[in-house]
């Protein structure tokens, strides 16, 4: 279908050449997963990836030409997901006004049909995932981002050269957003099945409409009574998307971030065990103080390892304020990673949460993407 759809695109726009393009599992690398010239040399493009694409590296924070960041997702234009044409000349604003709209047209066919096929996991994977990354890529949201009137937010994990049991998530409802970041104990399978037992726990009281507290009580359950000695730490996060009262409840997991008027501080909760360690343990609900304009960052303790000091993160946090949340999680994983020298001893986790107010309950799009959210072109 990609390919069907490159070439046609390529013909329809007058561009001559056009590629489909996605964004691998880490989002760190570009895979075209289809793509064919047309008119002067009627060559097509060629083919190294599994789902017949090629790859290319992609810096953070780097974008392609129109991109904009969709409803849901982040990629080039649309949902994880781009278009890029090869043009003969710059684009004027009617081509790029046709070009938008046609990758979120695209984008709204990947997403109705990556439920049916692995084409496009295929397309993803730059290279083989073990079974612990295979459950843990699983656990996470379909998409890794996501925009909206009050808030956007996005996630990024950086697993470790032995898996370990990190995962994010988050849903939004009619009134509501919640959000969860938990760190299962321990490395490979025996940690991606504790987080297995977490976040169904998390997922099934959640979707019968359980308040932050009886979640928290049914993670830990469900970890006491399945989950052999392990625990797991969390952090639960509820916010009200009419009047934006926030609450949340920490679970023996690192404190989260806050930057307001461009400083940064740590939040400091009341700490309660974490899911797995007391079978008759409390869990309190609290309030957090969040106001528009605020950028909450969520992080696991693989962010906070001795060698990740020297990333600096409050600083790293500062500096990437101008970023949209999906490229601003992945430069604060990256910088973790490159302080460890590329090999991280534990998952780096990492969900950035802007809050826009409630002041108004619909956004300004084109083509999918809240252009006045979306970083600066470089």
């Amino acid at each position: 279908m990609a390919q069907a759809y490159a070439a046609q695109v390529g013909q329809d726009d007058g561009s001559g050449a056009a590629a489909v393009e996605t964004m691998d599992v880490e989002g760190e690398v570009e895979v075209f997963l289809g793509g064919v010239e047309v008119a002067a040399t009627g060559e097509a493009l060629r083919r190294r990836t599994p789902a017949g694409g090629r790859r290319r590296h992609r810096r953070p924070g780097a974008r392609c030409p129109g991109q904009g960041v969709g409803e849901k997702g982040g990629g080039c234009v649309g949902v994880e997901l781009g278009k890029q044409l090869f043009l003969p000349d710059h684009p004027g604003e009617d081509a790029m006004g046709q070009i938008g709209a046609t990758a979120h047209a695209l984008a709204y066919i990947v997403t109705a049909n990556r439920s049916f096929t692995d084409v496009y996991q295929w397309g993803r994977r730059t290279r083989p995932l073990n079974l612990a990354a295979e459950i843990q890529h699983r656990l996470l949201p379909t998409t890794l981002a996501c925009e909206a009137a009050q808030f956007t937010v996005a996630g990024a994990l950086e697993p470790a050269t032995h898996v370990g049991g990190d995962t994010f998530d988050y849903v939004v409802d009619r009134d509501t957003m919640q959000l969860s970041v938990t760190d299962a104990m321990g490395h490979d399978v025996e940690a991606a099945l504790l987080a297995t037992l977490a976040v169904g726990a998390l997922r099934r009281a959640r979707r019968a409409g359980a308040e932050l507290e009886v979640q928290a009580l049914e993670a830990n359950r469900a970890v006491i009574d399945h989950g052999g000695r392990g625990f797991v730490t969390g952090q639960l996060l509820r916010i009200s998307l009419l009047d934006g009262m926030t609450q949340f409840v920490n679970a023996g997991h690192p404190w989260p971030l806050r930057l307001r008027h461009g400083r940064v501080e740590e939040i400091v909760p009341e700490v309660d065990p974490p899911f797995g360690v007391r079978p008759r343990a409390a869990y309190r609900v609290q309030r957090l103080d969040l106001q528009s304009g605020d950028r909450l960052v969520m992080l696991t303790d693989g962010m906070l390892e001795r060698r990740a000091v020297e990333a600096d993160l409050p600083s790293l946090i500062v500096d990437t304020c101008d970023l949209h949340p999906r490229e601003a999680s992945r430069a604060l994983v990256a910088a973790v990673l490159h302080a460890h020298g590329g090999r991280l001893q534990d998952d780096a986790t990492v969900m950035c949460l802007d809050w826009h107010g409630t002041h108004q309950a619909t956004r300004s799009a084109d083509a999918g993407a809240d252009l006045t959210e979306a970083s600066a072109p470089e």
